[in-house]
């Protein structure tokens, strides 16, 4: 029995699980494509991207190159937050007289809101996937449990016998929801996972790119004031 037949033949349970599986299915193969597209250049744009950016000469030089290799536009939003910040600190230092501490607090905040940004995107639809492959084959099961049920309550009102041909056909029509149910869930483990390990080395290089940032444009701390010398013993 198809699909297509469990919609159009089956009771209102069958047809509710066999629909719930078919649209977790849907959602989770345009989350898998979306995902493949966002990531197609995985940490090699990033890479790239980092790499354009320490070779600019001005941050708006920066901003022109990464075009061409910040596809997924991840490092992009960072270096557009810390010019931004960095024209707004220098414009508050020459007007409100801002301490070190303040210019480094407004860099630490842009480049935080651009991070999570970028982390966000990259963390998009994998809580679909990994819903969709740890409760699609429980999905399919119950469907299973349900159809053998109606099929063996169907056989025991019949006359002539119980016989393994009349438990064979019902029971196996029954079973091909576990199928699918394990159909819908491997397809979006796999890409969770996959999808994961990538996600996972771009966190990685974005959090240190922001780190060097900082680094770059913050202002660096004003020096330690020197210990207070003690007091030499007087001698009698």
């Amino acid at each position: 029995m198809s699909v297509l037949e469990l919609l159009t033949q089956g009771d209102g349970v069958s047809r509710s699980v066999a629909a719930l599986l078919l649209a977790m299915s849907i959602a989770s193969w345009v989350v898998i494509l979306w995902k493949a597209w966002l990531l197609r250049g995985g940490t090699r744009d990033v890479l790239r991207s980092i790499a354009a950016f320490w070779q600019s000469a001005t941050l708006a030089d920066a901003q022109q190159r990464l075009q061409a290799f910040d596809r997924a536009t991840l490092v992009g939003p960072a270096v557009s937050a810390i010019r931004n910040a960095a024209a707004a600190a220098d414009a508050g230092d020459a007007t409100l007289g801002a301490t070190t501490g303040d210019r480094n607090q407004r860099l630490t905040r842009a480049l935080r809101g651009a991070l999570h940004g970028a982390l966000r995107r990259l963390q998009s639809g994998q809580i679909l996937l990994a819903t969709v492959g740890a409760t699609a084959p429980f999905v399919g099961l119950l469907g299973t449990v349900w159809g053998i049920y109606g099929a063996l309550s169907g056989i025991a009102g019949q006359t002539g016998g119980f016989t393994i041909d009349k438990v064979a056909g019902p029971v196996g029509e029954a079973l091909v929801m576990t199928a699918f149910g394990l159909a819908v869930a491997i397809p979006a483990v796999l890409a969770y996972n996959v999808f994961g390990r990538v996600i996972g080395r771009i966190e990685a290089e974005l959090e240190g790119f922001a780190h060097d940032l900082l680094g770059s444009f913050g202002s660096p701390p004003p020096p330690a004031a020197p210990p207070p010398a003690r007091p030499m013993p007087v001698s009698a």
